[in-house]
């Protein structure tokens, strides 16, 4: 099952690139989406059935194929299945699937192509599920080379759909510097990968996690001064969550992001590429666990990027840019949470923040469409009467956002919007972890 949740996607894509000349665009469209709603019924079904304690550590593999030898190094590609992984599985498949099935409407007709002499549907959906399959390679990778190969996969993906409309200079100068950003992070990343493979002499999960207590202890010599091993590699490795996560200095690549269509958006912001950070800070968690002075530094980026992205929002006029400016300040909360040690609590919030986040970017482009391409809210007015159930939708996620919802906490749970009961954790977790 988890073999075919991971390779789908990939199929879908081929079909979508390569197929389309065969069984036409119509019925290539219908089989990369019928694909995904597939998995994301797998994905629940996963997720739900899942018994950390039917299995020794709490997870299993499933491998694939030898993938790398050479020399010591020697890298299977498997699939590591566990509470982490089967979280993630659901929040990417979902949101992929409705973006998909969302895409079919918003993409019927578009006025950067010539409809008669351009077939431009098939390309879009096979990048979509293309962005798909690099994302859930990256979260189901068993080790950190496998984890690479996702995260430069989603890179590339983001590259090819930000620059979509490849005739519009402004979509091209962001896709480039989406790219460019992320490769200064992703460097960071890549020498954090090659640290630990020569302290640990492997780069599985297993291996490393377990000789996390020997790196504390460990010092080495680099730019010219001795360093906590440990300190060292989750610095290194949170430098490359900063560019796919959009954390402060590595943040401006995302606003700009916005020149891709609506649905590119919703897949970017809400389940894959920038919640790739979050994740490999929670996945690396028993190394982080030893680098005290590396998660006081994701906190003090985490809570600097939330403050500074929601006040540049609030000073923004085109909707797009004012609900990007928002992933990087929620993305900022998760970063706080993961840095006082609840990851638990961190992926609550990014699983929240997903469902209302694609709520809000689809709505947004409902109400694009309805414009005719107009984003600047300042010649919106009037639109609840127009478009009722887009209105109800955008509410519903503004509130959600916001933190909407009533503590109650003398009947033992809060009662509220999602994202009020995840951010009120944060807090709380926050606050215990400081006193």
């Amino acid at each position: 099952m988890a073999t075919i949740i991971l390779f789908a996607p990939l199929l879908g894509a081929l079909i979508c690139g390569f197929g389309w000349r065969f069984i036409g665009e119509v019925a290539a469209q219908w089989v990369a989406t019928g694909l995904l709603f597939l998995i994301c019924l797998l994905s629940w079904i996963v997720f739900l059935s899942f018994d950390p304690f039917a299995h020794e550590g709490g997870y299993y593999t499933v491998q694939v194929m030898r993938w790398i030898e050479s020399g010591s190094l020697a890298t299977d590609w498997a699939i590591r299945m566990d509470r982490l992984t089967a979280i993630m599985l659901v929040v990417i498949t979902t949101v992929s699937a409705l973006v998909h099935l969302y895409s079919f409407g918003y993409m019927a007709h578009d006025a950067n192509f010539d409809e008669e002499k351009e077939s431009y549907r098939p390309r879009f959906f096979a990048y979509l599920s293309f962005f798909t399959f690099a994302m859930l390679m990256l979260v189901t990778a068993d080790n950190l080379v496998q984890m690479f190969f996702g995260w430069e996969g989603v890179g590339l993906a983001s590259y090819l759909l930000i620059g979509f409309y490849f005739r519009k200079p402004s979509a091209n100068a962001a896709a480039i510097k989406a790219f460019i950003v992320n490769r200064v992070g992703d460097f960071g990343f890549a020498l954090g990968i090659l640290a630990l493979f020569l302290l640990v002499d492997s780069v599985n999960f297993t291996d490393i996690f377990a000789a996390a207590p020997a790196l504390a202890e460990t010092e080495i010599h680099f730019l010219w001064t001795n360093w906590n091993a440990a300190e060292l590699v989750a610095f290194l490795l949170f430098v490359g969550a900063m560019g796919k996560s959009a954390q402060l200095f590595l943040h401006t690549w995302l606003p700009d992001a916005m020149e891709g269509p609506t649905p590119v958006s919703a897949l970017i912001h809400a389940a894959t590429m920038v919640t790739a950070g979050v994740f490999l800070v929670c996945r690396m968690s028993p190394v982080m666990e030893f680098a005290p002075a590396t998660t006081t530094f994701i906190v003090v980026i985490g809570a600097s990027t939330a403050f500074f992205a929601a006040t540049v929002g609030l000073v923004q006029n085109d909707i797009k840019r004012v609900i990007a400016y928002s992933t990087c300040s929620q993305l900022g909360y998760m970063f706080v949470a993961a840095g006082v040690g609840v990851y638990s609590v961190a992926m609550f919030h990014l699983f929240t923040h997903a469902f209302f986040k694609a709520m809000l970017f689809l709505g947004a482009g409902s109400i694009i469409h309805g414009m005719h391409h107009e984003q600047d809210m300042r010649n919106y007015g009037g639109l609840k009467d127009k478009m009722p159930y887009t209105f109800w939708a955008m509410m519903i996620g503004t509130l959600a956002i916001t933190g909407v919802g009533i503590p109650l906490l003398y009947i033992g749970f809060p009662v509220g919007f999602a994202g009020f009961v995840s951010k009120d954790a944060i807090i709380e977790s926050a606050y215990a972890g400081g006193t």
